[in-house]
């Protein structure tokens, strides 16, 4: 399939070495099936031990498909890992620390950026892009209508790329169209009844808005 200008990201479920096998199958079935601009991996609770097992098969097939892995929080990790780069909570220390230790080598991205003003500075600090509206702990996603409001606002003004999450494919397209670079998906493509026909899905929606721009 071609690539729109709004391509798709996707983030894993939390990974343990017990579940990692059957997972990296899945995987390269969703990479074989439509093209993926990177994936977020993340990593059970106290699985970092097992780290290496965990994403050795699904860097594997990231690199065959041409899909750039990022792990979730720990910059030192990924580059022993060999991933591409690293996703951080928040505009703090840790996106300081991992902008000093990987940049310009691998990529790092900034989430959890609930505050505009913490987007702009994570901007300003040199995050590759910025992640709206995902999930984390115990706080839900953000709800679609102020996302789509800030992922218009970003697109707007500034030119850092933005990722927005999306809960399902359908909103997917609503934030293609406010204007995100990316758009994450994650149970929308793996509890899908097949994975890779909900990753063709979600590729061919973000094909026909493209071709609905001027």
């Amino acid at each position: 399939m071609p690539s729109p200008p709004c391509s798709l990201t996707l983030i894993t479920p939390l990974l343990s070495v017990a579940d990692a096998g059957a997972f990296a199958k899945i995987f390269a079935e969703v990479l074989a099936a439509a093209p993926a601009a990177s994936v977020l991996v993340k990593l059970s609770p106290g699985a970092e031990g097992e780290a290496k097992a965990i994403v050795a098969p699904l860097l594997k097939a990231a690199v065959a498909a041409d899909c750039a892995l990022l792990l979730e929080n720990d910059a030192r990790l990924a580059a022993r890992l060999g991933a591409d780069g690293v996703h951080v909570a928040g505009a703090g220390e840790a996106l300081e620390e991992a902008l000093e230790s990987l940049k310009p080598q691998r990529i790092v991205g900034a989430g959890a950026l609930r505050l505009r003003d913490e987007a702009m500075t994570a901007g300003e600090m040199g995050a590759d892009y910025v992640m709206f509206g995902e999930p984390r702990g115990a706080v839900p996603a953000m709800a679609l209508e102020l996302l789509v409001e800030r992922v218009a606002w970003w697109a707007e003004i500034f030119e850092t790329p933005c990722v927005a999450y999306a809960e399902s494919i359908e909103a997917a397209g609503r934030l293609a169209r406010a204007g995100a670079d990316f758009v994450a998906l994650d149970d929308a493509i793996w509890k899908a009844s097949s994975p890779p026909e909900a990753t063709r899905r979600a590729q061919g929606l973000l094909i026909e808005i493209a071709a609905e721009s001027p």
